[in-house]
Formats: C-alpha cells, sequence, structure tokens
C-alpha cells in the first residue's frame, strides 16, 4: 500500500512540476518532423488513426454535454469512425455534436497547447491517457478497442519510463499532431465530396438539420482547423 501511495505520489510530484518550454528552433524543427510526418501517406495512415480516436471522441463529449445519451463508439481500420447518441434528431445538441468531429483535434490541440505552454507536459500527456481510457467504456468493436488500448499504452510507456526531454517532446508532439494534422482529414473530406463521395458525412448531416449548405460547413470546419495552427503557435511561443 505504502510502495502504491509512494509511485502515485511520485507520478503527482511530476505532473505538478513544470518543465522548461522548448525553444522556437526545437519548436521548428519539431513543427517540420511533425508536417512531413503527416504529408507522407504510409505515416499518415498511422496518425490518422489517432487523430480519429480524437475525432469520435470530440463526438462523444459534445453529445455528452449537450445533454445526449452517448450510446457507442466504433473505429474501423481504415481510420474512419462512428459515434452513436440519442437525444433531438434537431437542435442545438445535435448540432454540436455533429460540428465537434472535424475541430475536435483542433480544440483539444489548443487546449494542450495552453497547458504545455505552461510547463506541464506530463499532466497533458497523462491527461491523453485518462481520455483514451474513458473513451473505452463506449468503444464497441475489437479494432477500435485496440486502437485506444495500443494507442494508450505507446503513450504511457514513453511517459512513464522515458528520461524528461524525450517526454517533453512527446506532449508537444501530440500537440502539434492534433493542431497540423487537423486540416487534412477536411481537405480529403472535399475532395471526396467533389468527386460525388462522403455525401453522408458531417458536414451533410449539418446541412440536413440546419439552413446552411455542406459547403458553409465544411468552411467553418478549415477556418476552425488552419485557424487554430496559428492560435496554436502564439500559445506556444
Amino acid at each position: 500500500m505504502n510502495e502504491q501511495l509512494s509511485v502515485l505520489g511520485d507520478l503527482w510530484n511530476q505532473m505538478s512540476t513544470p518543465t522548461e518550454p522548448l525553444g522556437q528552433l526545437q519548436l521548428a524543427v519539431l513543427a517540420g518532423v511533425v508536417v512531413a510526418l503527416i504529408v507522407f501517406q504510409p505515416t499518415w495512415v498511422l496518425l490518422r488513426g489517432v487523430i480519429t480516436i480524437v475525432h469520435e471522441g470530440a463526438h462523444a463529449f459534445a453529445a455528452l454535454i449537450s445533454g445526449r445519451k452517448l450510446n457507442s463508439i466504433t473505429l474501423h481500420s481504415d481510420t474512419s469512425g462512428l459515434t452513436v447518441s440519442r437525444g433531438k434528431p434537431r437542435g442545438f445538441g445535435m448540432i454540436l455534436t455533429a460540428f465537434a468531429g472535424y475541430v475536435g483535434p483542433t480544440v483539444l490541440g489548443l487546449a494542450a497547447a495552453w497547458v504545455v505552454s505552461k510547463g506541464y507536459t506530463l499532466a497533458w500527456v497523462w491527461a491523453f491517457v485518462v481520455i483514451l481510457v474513458l473513451m473505452l467504456f463506449k468503444i464497441r468493436n475489437l479494432f477500435g478497442a485496440w486502437s485506444l488500448v495500443a494507442t494508450g499504452v505507446l503513450v504511457g510507456a514513453v511517459a512513464w519510463f522515458a528520461p524528461d526531454p524525450f517526454r517533453v517532446y512527446l506532449a508537444y508532439s501530440l500537440v502539434a499532431l492534433f493542431l497540423l494534422g487537423a486540416p487534412r482529414p477536411v481537405f480529403e473530406l472535399i475532395r471526396q465530396r467533389r468527386s460525388g463521395r462522403a455525401r453522408t458525412s458531417d458536414a451533410d448531416a449539418l446541412a440536413r438539420i440546419t439552413w446552411l449548405p455542406a459547403g458553409v460547413w465544411l468552411f467553418l470546419f478549415l477556418v476552425v482547423t488552419l485557424g487554430g495552427i496559428g492560435l496554436g503557435y502564439l500559445i506556444l511561443r
């Protein structure tokens, strides 16, 4: 018992002790590496899966805070996903739930950027692991559960065993991934809709429950995700 309390105490001390922020050059190099990984298709396939986790998690969170009942979350091997909630088919709750997905990584990235800017890098990393654990309670397929567990174990292992510099870089890398990676799924959706596909997307769902066409919602997705990159830079610099 005393040993467990000691471990928890050490973890709390690590999370509550601010670390030195990365310098401008370090941030620029890190951002460049993350952008390269996002642009390079083989690595993007893996990173896209993490973005999808946050996308579906954002749908789930929005559903809960707007008073809807969250039924299930499903993650697929093609990096797509589905979050099912129950409630009124129209109204603010449904609009917020549908809108949250594509902007979710940006919102999480900005919140994490603020925490990291204060030096609490490890607190942010473990908060992300907690998010993955909470999502496990609503996951409804084996691949989705495996994705959450694998991501959580990998991030948690680095946070637990790696030296401090690696943990700091992990925290900043996650922020960079969510901020810099958020626009690409939006651009992919725009391209798919131009080719006549993806007519059941979040933008189309929003068009059905509001008077705004899907193109307007796609534009709003872009404004938020691209604007988040600039705001994130201002927070971290």
